[in-house]
């Protein structure tokens, strides 16, 4: 039961942060007068992707490769 209770605090705080995420860049291109295109094109996807890319490095460094080549 905790596993499912742990499961759904963690969807609702990932919608809720993907929501954050898709309104401060919207924000972010009105303030700039940048179309939000290209702020989706560029620092969104650098934020949806960084995570991924730490992990890549720190399994590198730590001598896990396989991890980091099945990350990308």
């Amino acid at each position: 039961m905790t596993d499912w209770l742990l499961s759904a605090i963690g969807l609702i705080i990932l919608l809720l942060a993907g929501e954050s995420l898709v309104k401060g860049a919207i924000n972010l291109s009105l303030k700039l007068g940048i179309p939000a295109l290209i702020i989706s094109l560029t620092i969104v996807a650098f934020g949806t992707s960084a995570p991924e890319l730490l992990i890549a490095i720190n399994a590198t460094l730590s001598g896990t490769s396989g991890i980091a080549i099945g990350n990308v």
